[in-house]
């Protein structure tokens, strides 16, 4: 049975600003879930809900719905206090995404058992805004082993067709090269990029039009020379078989924290690989501990580029032993199992709060 939940507001520093077409962050700031049982085992969950990000679920709405169902699942078994998170999660994904996967840790959920040792490639995105600087970097990462990398777009339309044409010609042959609208692009400004974008070694172009539109994506989609992902629009089984039924649209990636769980998540990738599309998993902006997770689904799921690399971009790691990196692969070492630095979670906390027996009473 569930006995204690502890919620921790963690501010992770960046060396360097990270900048999407909504926003610019200065540092990633999840909230991190520990839920013990009575026999003393130990789940984390993670939640990294940005101001921005969308228009129903903020920081401190996730933030409540942390407290709120946390103190209700206290003294349930693993199996009730999921489907009383499920019963509630429409009202904060995330934020029921992060308690539940605690809750899948703490069960020692299969997807989390590394069997033998297995490499997880990830990409890595172009920071540069200088057309000049870009070939370098471009160097630099396939240097590192990347094999893909990709470009933020969804700003200025002639400004991201160059630097888009500056990472594809310096890439070509060598990484395939994805774009990143972040749903920022209205439809003409969308129209308008992929009518003159030149589509050689591009992979991919994600989530053009804002996560609601639907429709503007697909219109988007019917013209584009490079595959649509859907990326925000996406929360789970049922989004991607929407998707399924958009020609042009033939990736679909899925966070972990829109998804769900660990369970949901799986479903979710195995049902757009049978629609006949390319899943892709991977939180940007997230922790050591989402991205393990992330990891661990890809693993058993996917081929494709992952796009869980937030950890690389902090400069603080969460695990005791930091996830192993090399040559552009996360490494799932045979028999890993993460323990949390307490010392490093208290040092990045900003606020923490403990719900208990006496919180249970009063929820009630």
């Amino acid at each position: 049975m569930i006995a204690d939940i502890t919620l921790y507001r963690v501010q992770l520093p960046l060396p360097k600003p990270y900048k999407v077409a909504f926003k610019t962050y200065e540092t990633f700031d999840p909230y991190i879930i520990e839920i013990r049982n009575t026999e003393g085992g130990i789940g984390w969950g993670e939640a990294h809900i940005p101001d921005g990000y969308s228009k129903k679920e903020t920081p401190e709405v996730g933030w409540n719905f942390c407290r709120e169902v946390g103190a209700q699942i206290l003294g349930m078994d693993t199996g009730e206090a999921k489907d009383t998170i499920w019963t509630q999660k429409s009202n904060s994904p995330m934020a029921a995404t992060a308690l539940t996967t605690a809750i899948e840790m703490l069960e020692g959920n299969e997807a989390f058992t590394i069997k033998d040792d297995a490499r997880v490639p990830m990409l890595a995105g172009i920071g540069s805004k200088t057309l000049d600087e870009i070939p370098d970097e471009v160097d630099s990462l396939i240097g590192q082993g990347f094999k893909t990398l990709k470009v933020k777009v969804g700003f200025e339309v002639d400004d991201d067709l160059a630097r888009v044409e500056k990472t594809r010609a310096a890439a070509v042959g060598r990484a395939m090269v994805r774009l990143d609208a972040n749903r920022n692009y209205s439809r003409e400004d969308a129209l308008r990029f992929v009518a003159s974008v030149n589509p050689e070694g591009l992979e991919l172009f994600e989530q053009p039009c804002d996560s609601d539109d639907w429709e503007s994506n697909a219109a988007v989609a019917a013209v584009s020379p490079v595959p649509i992902m859907l990326d925000e629009s996406i929360y789970g089984v049922a989004d991607v078989e929407r998707a399924g039924t958009i020609e042009g649209v033939d990736f679909c990636k899925i966070k972990l924290k829109r998804a769900g769980g660990i369970e949901n998540l799986l479903t979710a990738m195995k049902r757009c690989k049978e629609l006949g599309m390319g899943p892709v998993v991977g939180d940007g902006v997230a922790s050591e501990l989402g991205n393990w997770m992330e990891a661990c689904c890809a693993n058993l799921t996917t081929d494709l580029a992952g796009e869980g690399n937030g950890f690389l971009k902090t400069s603080a790691r969460l695990f005791t032993e930091p996830l192993p990196f090399e040559n552009g692969d996360i490494i799932l070492r045979k028999g890993f199992w993460p323990e949390i630095d307490r010392e490093a979670l208290a040092a990045h906390t900003r606020e923490t709060e403990r719900l208990g027996k006496s919180t249970a009473a009063a929820a009630q």
